[in-house]
Parts: structure tokens; sequence; C-alpha cells
């Protein structure tokens, strides 16, 4: 009984030595890097419209009345101003073909085109042809979003109204990791405007993970948290047989135990 005593002891040691080996560190030794190498971090990317995105178009003037044909809002009826946010109805949704349907102008495609360009292709629809003056434009991604999956305290989607946000912020989003994530094995999931599909692994322990071009987040992006070792073992299932085995050894082990005590 001692020598059953001190290996059950043996293993849960080693059950809590395992667990406790997970690194919670961010960027280990980032303090250290040279300034001139931070530097050179990657600026956020402008987002781009790809099919199923949710864009805000709207066009001004000094002269209100000019304007007013081109923005969305004015062919919608039967809506009450008081409980609807006017520039909310300048949302145009690109269709599969990367196409919007802009009032007057017609079919506009965008697919591809960042916030910028956008803005130049309607500008260059209005200005001379339809406006006598150059108007202004305002151009906003309204459903700029990424998810976070897996070993996260909070997973979900989380709407970006700045349309840009890292890695790291997205993280805090989701409440942090839990003490179970993998942290140098995080997937970011990536659909270009083209429909293709990409997936790149980053460490969050790496010293130079701001320099990494998917330490910015893009629309649409899928993060996921696979969990480390201790959970993946912690989760291990014993197959039916085996378990049929187990119960039956340890119920020969009781009897002859029984026995001994009865006997002794």
């Amino acid at each position: 009984m001692k020598f059953i005593n001190k290996l059950l002891s043996i293993v849960v040691a080693c059950l809590i030595l395992s667990g406790c080996g997970t690194n919670i560190v961010y960027m280990k030794d980032a303090n250290k890097l040279p300034d001139e190498v931070l530097s050179t971090a990657n600026n956020p990317s402008e987002p781009y419209a790809m099919p199923g995105d949710l864009i805000q178009i709207v066009v001004s003037s000094r002269n209100p009345e000019a304007a007013k044909p081109y923005n969305k809002s004015t062919y919608i009826s039967d809506i009450s101003t008081t409980s609807t946010n006017n520039q909310d109805l300048q949302c145009y949704l690109v269709d599969n073909k990367g196409e919007i349907e802009f009032p007057v102008i017609g079919t506009l495609y965008i697919k591809g085109l960042s916030k910028a360009q956008i803005k130049e292709l309607v500008l260059s629809k209005l200005y001379p042809n339809h406006l006598s003056e150059l108007p202004s434009v305002e151009v906003r991604f309204k459903n700029f979003k990424v998810t976070l999956l897996g070993e996260v305290k909070s997973p979900g989607t989380i709407t970006v109204t700045n349309e840009r946000i890292n890695i790291l912020e997205a993280i805090a989003e989701a409440g942090d990791l839990t003490i179970h994530g993998e942290r140098e094995k995080v997937r970011i999931v990536r659909t270009t405007a083209d429909g293709v599909r990409t997936i790149h692994t980053i460490n969050l322990n790496d010293p130079r993970l701001t320099l990494s071009p998917y330490y910015n987040l893009q629309q649409n992006d899928v993060v996921y948290v696979e969990p480390n070792g201790s959970k993946k073992r912690s989760s291990w299932s014993v197959p039916p047989a085996l378990s049929l085995i187990m119960s039956s050894v340890g119920f020969v082990v009781s009897l002859v135990t029984l026995g001994f005590t009865i006997f002794k």
C-alpha cells in the first residue's frame, strides 16, 4: 500500500508540473529590440472592398440640394428620422460581382478598391458630368469585423468602428487567452477580395511580433487559438473497450485488496 501511495503522489506531482509549463508572456524580451528595428513595423493597411461588405458613401456639397440626388436615403421613404440615423441609410452592399448600385450614376465596380480609390471613382463620375463643382465624398466600411475562436475567454465577432485593429487589441476585446491557449501557434484565416483564403501562424511570444504583416488584422479575419498540450491531455477520452478493461481490472484489484484485509 505504501508503494501505491507513493506512486499516486508521483503521478499527481507530474500532472501539476505539466500544467504549469504554459508560457503566458507576450512578446518576450521585445524591449531589447533596437528602436531602428521596431520602426520598421508595418502600418495598418487600408481595408478594401470585397463581396458582402457594407460600405457607407455620403456625398455632400455647399449646395445640399445639388448633392441630394446622389445620396441613397433620398430614395427611401416611410422611414422615421427620429429612430434611424440618416447616414446609416447611405450603405451599399457589395454583391458577388463586386458591384454596387449608386443613385443616378448606376453600377459601380469597387471590388478590391480601398476607401481612397472608391472616393476617387465616385468623384470622377460626379464631377463634372453631374455636378458643376467638386463635391465631398466620405467612404466608410460599416461591417469591418474580426472573429476570435478557440481558447479565448469570450469568443465571438468584434465590430471595429475605426476600421483598424491589431492582434493584441483583438485578443484584449475577447478577454485575453485562457491559460490553456497555445500562444506560439495562433492561426489567422484571411480572405482576399478574390475569395482566396490563406492561413498564417503567428507566435505571440515572439519579440518581433509587431513586425509581422499579420500583426495588423484586416476585415473578416478569423483568429483561432488552439489548446496547448496540457488542455489536449486533459481532454483525452478513453476508448470504450479500454475503459471496460480498466474497470474490470479495478474491480479485481478491489476484490483482492478486500480479501487480504479480511484474512490478514
